[in-house]
């Protein structure tokens, strides 16, 4: 294993206790802002949701996801936004945080715009949405195949979100949801690795001396099968199509 491993191992692992933590203090916030909500009768809520259409709301697209309308609103967000929260952030916090912001102005931007009724719509889901549509395609973005499969593990599990992503389930803001999955899925086309994945090619060692204006071709013994040149160089392991996989392992410290 090269020293390269460990220490992209130790930054995974790094970046996953960061977002562990930052997906834990929001969970908390979203927590504490609920009791100041309940103790005022749910005033944020209907005062710093989004409406459709007011210009006044407009600016609540930000506040929005911070509030809820009664404590099992709050109890059914509050999972798996954790859980696909810390699965977005594990590869870098700051990328995170750049999806959130995203995600949040495309979810609320689409409720304000298209919502018909003339309601204060709050909650998280349409960032839990965001997430979710990030983590699933991340992998193919990024061409990472730890992600690739934990997307796939994801999207089948969670498929049933889908279903309030579409018109006709009451109280529910699925325009919210659908402008989170949205926003999701263009983040991670945005925010993808872009970095080339370089294949390591054994170099050729300087040549001692002038070389020779022509140097035939050494054969091992020729024969019906034909000859075989000596000095042929290995393919790469590199090329083989499980190196990738490979080197995720060996960055999670599982080879």
């Amino acid at each position: 294993m090269s020293s390269r491993a460990p220490a992209d191992a130790e930054q995974m692992i790094a970046e996953a206790r960061k977002a562990f933590f930052v997906m834990f203090a929001f969970v908390a916030l979203v927590w504490l802002i609920q009791l100041a909500n309940f103790a005022g009768d749910y005033r944020l809520s209907r005062e710093y949701g989004i409406v459709s259409g007011d210009l006044g709301s407009l600016t609540h697209i930000a506040s929005a996801p911070f509030l809820h309308w009664n404590w099992a609103h709050l109890e059914s967000n509050s999972g798996p936004l954790f859980v696909f929260g810390f699965l977005a952030a594990y590869r870098g916090v700051a990328k995170f945080l750049v999806l959130s912001g995203l995600v949040v102005v495309v979810s609320g931007t689409t409720v304000w715009l298209f919502e018909a009724d003339r309601v204060s719509t709050v909650g998280a889901s349409g960032l839990i949405f965001g997430y979710f549509g990030y983590v699933v395609v991340r992998g193919l973005f990024d061409r990472h195949l730890i992600d690739s499969l934990i997307g796939v593990v994801m999207g089948a599990s969670f498929a049933y979100l889908l279903t309030v992503a579409v018109p006709g389930t009451p109280g529910v803001s699925w325009l919210g949801h659908l402008g989170g999955l949205v926003g999701g899925l263009l983040g991670a086309w945005l925010l993808r690795d872009r970095r080339a994945k370089a294949v390591e090619a054994p170099q050729p060692e300087p040549a001692l001396g002038p070389a020779p204006a022509t140097t035939p071709a050494v054969t091992d013994g020729g024969g019906a099968g034909g000859s075989k040149k000596k000095g042929a160089l290995p393919a790469s392991s590199a090329d083989s199509p499980r190196a990738d996989l490979h080197k995720e392992l060996k960055d999670l410290g599982l080879m």
